[in-house]
């Protein structure tokens, strides 16, 4: 068994597993550290592939007892065994993550189970899961710890009542009434898992509307419909404490500004979703010389290399989106690098999607961020009332809305808001990363009838021409 290496990779999420990986494929020899004891990071154990699970299963759940009576389908009472959906959801993420291992076997990557740390340049120490001690020896040295859940001062997650993300997955019974902390992604699709299971769901926000980062039309669509799904919003608002009771639990919500009345919220469970920080803790970053932005976050030039020469870093724990595709497409970048190649990552083409019903997602600019840039566009509209395919599905909230440039036609950034947004959006991305234009687009034949209708109809009318509306 070898100690030495081409490539170590510290961290077995999408970004390290894609990177250890590509690096193999071009003929690095390489070793992949991952402390968790089962690979695929935070997404496939206890982020983006449990969510999903739960999000489908409880859609079907909500549409069984709310959805199919309009197409003539009756049912009885319609229950869900709590414990049967986690196990399912269990089996889901085991299938996945044991398809990561089979993979790195697949490729030659030496799988250490352990906690990795810089030791020194071009040395990594790991702590074996199993006891004892490892050293590796290293050309390059990848960074891809990505991120922990991020919390909030004076409040203690405890898995049980005060939950994170991890805690809000794996709930023995439904509650009565969550609360959630934060107007964002995973508040808002945890929420909707619980909300359609029978809670009654308040969302504290501090900003003056969800999904701040978003577009803002988008934005005011997507919180409308989950007024009217039995969403409460607390906007411009500001959690200062959460009370533990013998029964429940008090949150103390006060105006984000100064001044108005603070209320106390009575709930059974409070999910913490105030986002994530980059898990940097316990790696030798600092002994090794490596820089750390002001934010936390190793900091890299554009060929993701730190100020330590064979020292690199990529996923959550550098700069841009916390999201699983971006890591991997930057693993796959940075093994190019080392082995000698150009990758590279267009971060202006980077989807986001947001997995309720319906879906949110987007791609490129928003209308906010082109106005405050002063860049010139056209934004063509279509909304799903219009489309054939979603009036038959019964589907019809949102619309496509696409932004292109006033000059040259090419498209700046797309946003979706409907049944199919996170499928719909691929189309759009290789657009936005290949540089078409609306009109190429608008001229491409769309299958008949489809939801990506709509994405041809925005296209269309970005000139004023769309047909069906």
């Amino acid at each position: 068994m070898s100690d030495n290496f081409d490539v170590v990779i510290i961290g077995g999420g999408p970004g390290g597993y894609v990177a250890a990986i590509r690096a193999a494929q071009l003929g690095l020899t390489v070793a992949c550290v991952e402390m968790r004891g089962t690979l695929g990071g935070t997404c496939l154990n206890v982020g983006c592939i449990p969510s999903k699970a739960l999000l489908h299963a409880s859609e079907l759940f909500d549409e069984a007892n709310h959805g199919m009576g309009q197409f003539g389908i009756t049912t009885g009472k319609v229950t869900i065994d709590i414990t049967k959906l986690m196990t399912s959801k269990e089996e889901t993420v085991k299938s996945l993550t044991d398809g990561v291992a089979y993979l790195l076997k697949k490729n030659k990557v030496d799988y250490i189970e352990g906690r990795g740390t810089i030791a020194a340049q071009g040395s990594v120490k790991v702590a074996l899961s199993d006891g004892g001690e490892r050293m590796l020896s290293a050309r390059n040295i990848v960074i891809a710890t990505g991120s922990e859940v991020a919390s909030l001062p004076g409040i203690k997650i405890d898995e049980k009542q005060i939950l994170s993300s991890t805690g809000a997955l794996s709930l023995k019974k439904v509650p009565k009434h969550l609360v959630v902390i934060g107007g964002g992604v995973i508040g808002l699709e945890l929420g909707s898992v619980w909300q359609r299971l029978g809670a009654e769901v308040t969302v504290v926000e501090f900003m003056d509307r969800i999904t701040p980062e978003m577009d803002g039309e988008v934005s005011k669509t997507f919180a409308r419909i989950l007024k009217k799904q039995g969403f409460t919003f607390k906007l411009k608002s500001k959690v200062t404490g959460v009370k533990k009771t013998k029964t429940s639990l008090s949150v103390a919500v006060e105006p984000a500004a100064a001044g108005g009345d603070a209320e106390q919220i009575k709930c059974d469970a409070v999910l913490v979703a105030v986002g994530r920080k980059p898990y940097t803790q316990g790696l030798g970053l600092k002994e090794a010389g490596v820089k750390m932005t002001d934010r936390g976050q190793v900091e890299i030039d554009d060929h993701f290399q730190t100020n330590v020469k064979g020292i690199y870093a990529i996923g959550d724990v550098v700069r841009g989106a916390m999201l699983a595709h971006k890591a991997e497409d930057e693993g796959a970048a940075v093994a190019e690098i080392i082995a000698g190649f150009a990758g590279h990552v267009n971060y202006d083409a980077i989807p986001g999607v947001i997995y309720t019903m319906p879906e949110v997602a987007s791609v490129g600019k928003t209308e906010e961020a082109l106005k405050a840039a002063g860049t010139a566009y056209n934004a063509g509209k279509f909304p799903f009332t219009a489309n054939s395919r979603a009036k038959a599905n019964r589907q019809t909230d949102g619309f496509v809305k696409i932004l292109s440039c006033a000059v040259s036609d090419k498209i700046l950034g797309a946003h979706i808001i409907g049944a199919d947004a996170g499928n719909m959006i691929a189309e759009l991305t290789l657009a936005v990363e290949k540089g078409l234009t609306a009109e190429d687009i608008a001229y491409t034949c769309h299958a008949h009838p489809t939801e990506t209708e709509a994405v041809r109809e925005a296209a269309m009318a970005t000139d004023d021409r769309a047909i069906h509306m």
